[in-house]
């Protein structure tokens, strides 16, 4: 599982001309899940995304959480994240996990952070979205299950 996390002044999601989610201040996460992801890589992740200190404390450092600033959080499923262009021109999805099987782990993603954390939107899984951001900082983090980077 993996996930990048950018700190935005506000983010949203349009499908169709519709915004179907919108945040202000605090954090998009773009979630992608690979073959064989466990509710353990899914409970790091988690864990991870909503405690990582990215935002800043009085003295302009990177100190503070998600919840230390009532900050909002948008989850957006992204099986690009898994894209692997080593070889070749066109990314090569392999490592993806299958559209019916991610689409349940997105879900239990969004509800597990809905239940740790009170602000939390998502997207539409599997839609064509349209994501718009005003990242802050910039301030990006990726986010690896497999404790790798």
């Amino acid at each position: 599982m993996r996930a990048v996390l950018q700190r935005v002044l506000s983010a949203s999601v349009t499908i169709n001309g519709e915004v179907v989610s919108a945040i202000g201040p605090g954090m998009l996460a773009l979630v992608g899940f690979r073959r064989g992801d466990t509710d353990d890589d899914m409970a790091y992740l988690i864990d991870k995304t909503l405690g990582v200190r990215i935002f800043d404390d009085e003295r302009g450092v990177m100190n503070r959480s998600l919840a230390e600033i009532d900050g909002e959080l948008l989850v957006v499923s992204q099986f690009t994240l898994y894209g692997d262009a080593r070889k070749g021109r066109r990314p090569s999805y392999g490592e993806a996990m299958p559209p019916d099987e991610a689409r349940v782990l997105y879900d239990a993603f969004l509800r597990r952070c809905r239940e740790r954390h009170p602000r939390v939107c998502g997207g539409v899984f599997g839609a064509d979205m349209k994501v718009a951001l005003v990242n802050d900082g910039p301030a990006t983090i990726l986010l690896d299950s497999s404790r790798n980077l």
